[in-house]
């Protein structure tokens, strides 16, 4: 399994499990197909959305962990 951190490309975790979107828009992130959002970092993603990473990161390591 790839360990996700907040350095992860947000494209490259969609492109490994899509059931991880949710995720994404849960945060407020909706959209997820725009080529500017993919290519931002957990970290970067965070940041504009007023989302604390390490919480995410976790909850993306779990999901993907739990598989």
């Amino acid at each position: 399994m790839t360990k996700i951190t907040k350095d992860t490309v947000i494209g490259d975790i969609l492109d490994l499990d899509e059931s991880t979107a949710p995720f994404f828009l849960e945060m407020g992130m909706h959209c997820l197909g725009c080529p500017a959002s993919r290519g931002e970092s957990i970290q970067e993603a965070c940041m504009v959305h007023g989302v604390d990473p390490d919480a995410l990161v976790e909850k993306l390591n779990a999901h993907l962990g739990a598989k």
